[in-house]
């Protein structure tokens, strides 16, 4: 453990020094099969060459010029995002995050300049994550988040998703946007119905709010779609993207709608590295891959078939895994014991998963991963499955056998 670093992860011991496809390599050599895609960042693995060519390309030419000057790059790179969703304007940023920091000051804008300033409250739902910023942590509610960061900031009611008939009795007067994600990551891989997104884009139209679509994680191709709003054919007046729109270089971008959008004027919001030549030019790169025709269709056919693989392995072993969550590859698998000690056996057979709540796994291999590393990450998790069976026991007593397992495979 380095001292010299702020102690804010619970890291593994880990580390990595090479990359390549679906694989990533430890200075000894030893190959993991990467599941996890740095949480759903390599959308195209690990030093893909057409990021590689188009990053030494840019590298060599421009780096950085602010947003005091037009940028090319990120003009390319707005039209497309443009021309392939339900958006008019674009906002470049750094990280999720700074995405859904400018939805939540275009919203506010929005009802201001037409004269509501005190439509300003945003409904956000229960299990939600939508970054680490003081009003990303406030949206979400959770007191894991916000315990010693007070005072919280106001504006955010944070509701059951099952309580949208409260929604007509409260001040909708005050309200200015609903914040959701399609498929909530962090808080356990779940997927909300068509219906539940049919029903909230309903009653934004009704009560006059914005509805925003947080696809940090589920956008960008994930689900087999380019986003996931398209799925549900359910069109949100903003969109937030990140973590795969750069396949790996910090980029985050807000989408929106002419109208959400009109009223942040010049001055209004800024960012002094968002959209940058770099940037911009490798999710040019991420986005040129993934539109190709075929490539969405493949990651449907992979996801169909990792979900039927995974669905056995519930049958064969529901003592260590119990349901399947998500689409396309975004999946998640709800476990019968610890996730902890899936993720920790998994390091054992050279396989790399991500946690998440509700005693959830996180399956998010690159979405050009191909057949055979598919199969044998399956092979993997059931060989997971058969060394935690053979614990014998799935409490927390029987961690020193499990950890006696761990030293005879290291």
């Amino acid at each position: 453990m380095n001292n010299s670093i702020l102690p804010t992860y619970n890291r593994s011991k880990l580390s990595f020094k090479r990359g390549q496809g679906s694989w990533l390599e430890t200075s000894d050599g030893t190959r993991y099969l990467d599941f996890g895609s740095g949480i759903a960042v390599n959308s195209l693995g690990h030093c893909h060459p057409k990021l590689v060519k188009a990053l030494e390309k840019q590298s060599k030419m421009l780096w950085h010029t602010s947003n005091l000057h037009n940028i090319e790059q990120q003009e390319k790179l707005a039209d497309f995002l443009v021309k392939n969703s339900f958006g008019e304007k674009v906002f470049f940023t750094n990280s999720g995050a700074e995405s859904v920091e400018c939805a939540i000051k275009m919203a506010r804008k929005y009802h201001y300049e037409k004269g509501n300033s005190k439509k300003n409250k945003i409904i956000t739902f229960k299990g939600s994550f939508h970054g680490r910023t003081l009003a990303t942590i406030a949206a979400t509610g959770d007191k894991k988040l916000t315990n010693g960061f007070g005072p919280k900031l106001q504006g955010f009611v944070t509701m059951s998703p099952v309580d949208l008939e409260t929604i007509h009795k409260m001040e909708t007067a005050r309200f200015a946007a609903v914040l959701v994600e399609p498929i909530q990551g962090e808080g356990g891989i779940r997927c909300f119905h068509h219906s539940f997104l049919n029903e909230l884009r309903a009653l934004c139209d009704q009560y006059d709010m914005l509805l925003i679509f947080d696809e940090v994680q589920c956008g960008i191709g994930r689900t087999g779609a380019l986003f996931a709003y398209e799925k549900y054919n359910v069109i949100p007046d903003i969109m937030t993207v990140a973590k795969g729109l750069g396949g790996g270089f910090p980029i985050g971008a807000c989408i929106a709608t002419k109208k959400a959008s009109s009223g942040m004027d010049k001055g209004s919001h800024g960012s002094t590295f968002g959209g940058n030549p770099l940037a911009c030019s490798v999710a040019n790169a991420v986005l040129t891959e993934i539109t190709k025709a075929g490539f969405l269709n493949s990651v449907i056919q992979k996801s169909i078939i990792l979900w039927q693989n995974l669905a056995r392995l519930i049958d064969q072993y529901p003592h260590i895994y119990t349901e399947i969550r998500g689409d396309g590859m975004m999946l998640g698998v709800k476990c019968a014991i610890k996730n902890s000690y899936i993720i920790e056996t998994a390091y054992s057979e050279r396989l790399l998963l991500v946690p998440a709540a509700d005693n959830v796994v996180r399956i998010l291999p690159p979405l050009n991963i191909t057949m055979k590393d598919v199969a044998l990450g399956i092979k993997k998790l059931e060989r997971v499955a058969i060394a935690l069976e053979e614990a014998k026991d799935y409490h927390d007593k029987a961690f020193p056998r499990y950890q006696r397992y761990q030293h005879r495979r290291t």
